[in-house]
Parts: C-alpha cells; sequence; structure tokens
C-alpha cells in the first residue's frame, strides 16, 4: 500500500496542524509493515523534515487554502497512483488517490463565524461540507470534535475515528539552571503566568487580560503571551493599554520550540482559556513539563486535561480571576496538579496517534 501524506502546510505555518503532519510524517515509518510512505511538501519548503530513506518526498507546486486546491493538487499526484492519501488540514484533493483520509482538528468557523476573517470564513465553509462527503474516513482529534461532526455536519458517528494527538516528547520537566539559562535571553525570570497559542478571537486573550486586571498588584504575577499573530488581535494591545497591564504583560513572538520548553518550564501556571479547542496541545504540553494548566471548559480542553486541570467557563473573566489566583497561592495544590498533569499527558504519545492512524489507513484500503 502506497500511502500520501499531505504535509504542505507546514511551509506556510508552524502551529499545531502543521506540526501534527509533521509528527505523523516522522513517526509513521516506525509502525509501518508493508506499506510505503510519499510525503507531499511545497515547493517552498525550507526546513525539511528528518525522514529516514525508506520515506519519498515530493514537493509540490499547489499551495494550502488555494481556491483551486482541490484540483490542481489532485492533478499533480495522479502519476503516484497513491492508495490512501490523507489531509491533515481538512481538505483533500477531488482526485489523485484510491481511497482519501481526512483529519478534522475542529469545526470554529461553524460555531463562531464571527471569530475568523471573511477570506477564512469563506473557504472553510465553502469546502468542509463537500470534504466531508469526499473522504472515505474521518480522523477527528478529540470526541468533542466528533460530537461536533455529527451534529453541524450531521456525519453519522461510523465514519469518524477519534485519535488524540500528543505532545512532543522534549517537552519534559527541565533542571532549573537550564530553564534560567534560556529565560535570561528573554529577560524573565520563572513564576510568571502563561499563555502559548495563536492571537486569535477563539483563544478569547480579552477574557484573559480581564482576569488579569482583576487581580490587585498584590496579587498579579507578569502574565506572558507567547505564539504568533493570527487574524483579528489588534484589540489585544488596546485592551492592555485601556486596562493598565502594560507593566504585567509581554508578547514574544514566534518562540522555537527548543525555547518554549524551557518558557513552560519557567512558568508557574498555563492557562488556555479558549471559547474553542480542536485539542488544545499547549496544555498537553505543560502537563508533560509538570506545569499546572487552567483551562476552559469548552470543547475538547476537559478531555485533554481530565482531573489535572482546573477547568472555568470562558466567559467568565471572574472565575478565571480566582482559579489563577488560587493555583498561584497555594503550593500544595501546584504540587497535585504537578503530579496528577504528569500521569494525565502519559496517556498520550506519537507512537499510539500513528499507530491508530495506520490502522484507518489500512481499513480504509481494504474496504
Amino acid at each position: 500500500m502506497l500511502i500520501g501524506l499531505d504535509v504542505r502546510l507546514h511551509a506556510y505555518a508552524q502551529g499545531g496542524i502543521s506540526r501534527y503532519a509533521r509528527r505523523l510524517a516522522m513517526e509513521l515509518p516506525r509502525q509501518m509493515a508493508d506499506e510505503r510512505l510519499l510525503v507531499i511538501a511545497h515547493r517552498r519548503e525550507t526546513e525539511p523534515l528528518p525522514l529516514p530513506d525508506t520515506v519519498r518526498t515530493i514537493r509540490a507546486w499547489t499551495p494550502p487554502h488555494h481556491r483551486l486546491e482541490r484540483w490542481a493538487l489532485g492533478c499533480e499526484l495522479l502519476p503516484w497512483r497513491l492508495d490512501v492519501l490523507h489531509s491533515c488540514d481538512f481538505i483533500p484533493p477531488a482526485w489523485g488517490a484510491r481511497r482519501f483520509v481526512i483529519t478534522v482538528h475542529d469545526l470554529t468557523f461553524l460555531h463562531y463565524p464571527q471569530y475568523l476573517t471573511a477570506e477564512a470564513r469563506s473557504y472553510y465553509n465553502d469546502h468542509i461540507a463537500w470534504a466531508v462527503g469526499h473522504a472515505d474516513a474521518i480522523i477527528a482529534d478529540s470526541y468533542a470534535t466528533q460530537n461536533d461532526l455529527e451534529t453541524l455536519l450531521h456525519v453519522p458517528r461510523q465514519r469518524i475515528t477519534v485519535i488524540h494527538l500528543a505532545a512532543d516528547e522534549r517537552f519534559r520537566p527541565l533542571p532549573a539552571a537550564q530553564t534560567r539559562e534560556v529565560l535570561a535571553r528573554y529577560k524573565l525570570t520563572p513564576g510568571y503566568l502563561l499563555f502559548v497559542g495563536t492571537w486569535e478571537p477563539r483563544k478569547n486573550l480579552p477574557g484573559l487580560l480581564s482576569a488579569l486586571a482583576r487581580l490587585s498588584d498584590e496579587e498579579r504575577r507578569p502574565l506572558v503571551i507567547a505564539g504568533r499573530p493570527g487574524w483579528l488581535y489588534d484589540d489585544i494591545f488596546a485592551q492592555v493599554q485601556s486596562l493598565k497591564l502594560t507593566p504585567w504583560v509581554r508578547f514574544i513572538e514566534r518562540v522555537p520550540e527548543s525555547d518554549l520548553v524551557a518558557l513552560i518550564n519557567g512558568a508557574l501556571l498555563l492557562t488556555m482559556p479558549s471559547f474553542y479547542e480542536g485539542f488544545g496541545l499547549p496544555a498537553l504540553e505543560a502537563m508533560q513539563c509538570g506545569i499546572p494548566v487552567v483551562v476552559s471548559d469548552r470543547a475538547s480542553l476537559p478531555e485533554v486535561v481530565g482531573e489535572a486541570g482546573i477547568c472555568v467557563p470562558p466567559d467568565d473573566p471572574q472565575a478565571l480571576a480566582d482559579a489563577l489566583r488560587r493555583v498561584a497561592d497555594d503550593a500544595a495544590l501546584r504540587a497535585r496538579m504537578k503530579a496528577a498533569g504528569l500521569r494525565q499527558a502519559r496517556k498520550f504519545t506519537w507512537a499510539a496517534t500513528a499507530r491508530r492512524t495506520l490502522e484507518v489507513y489500512r481499513a480504509v484500503s481494504a474496504s
């Protein structure tokens, strides 16, 4: 069986979906028996993936999220006669393989259309119904996304396989000296509150800033907001000024993953007050580093953190402020959350993710 894995997004963005595609490409060969893997990268890729010699990589011309992507990419793939093509970013081509597998990470654009730009909203709305109908199998990152697929797009449950993601193995507790060495380059000292993610409306940064403003100067800890600008984020900077939080908030763009491990290790806690997450990798990465997490009680986040995290309503800044205060003030609670988080994180591995994904390929190829 010749399997195609579409990782073109990795050339354009370094967010959760591109990391998912990258890790599948690296882990699938370790799980394969008689199968062969063809990785479909993009021509603008500057950081080739570290793959074994058994994996062949081609560089496609068609960019991800292009309006003609369905047809153009299909034409590029036709000569390869793929048995299965896995589209890691929702939308498969119209042809180019015998069977098609897609991963649906979330349905933000249906739940919260106001949180996307008009261009992004149009792209996903124009393609998602066709994509789930065209796919021979659908993978969802979480049971929350599976439920959304059933409720919002009326996809039969038997067509969906839930396969959780995992955190990279480099996310682990680090020696304090190693953490401080990295933090010194960012002029940070340990003990801050941390947010990691794209700066976009569904991440609820305004709610987090409002919660921070409700803490007194004596209670408040510095807040580090790490990630990259997404869309519709200008109001976030204005809110920092209007709430007089400028001395307390630090934005750090595009932190290398090697530094991100230390950045998480240096945090007192990580918070994800998102209105919606398809999975929420930063919360898992933090738990795997032994850092307490305070997250939203919506969508997949309670599923990911289990009983190890504190879950609060994302539209209640006072509840979030109370949770941040509680964790910051209680060392014994933080110790319990650290132990519980490490146990919870051990339930998620990339080996298991790749193994279950390969089972989907085999089943759909045999159908």
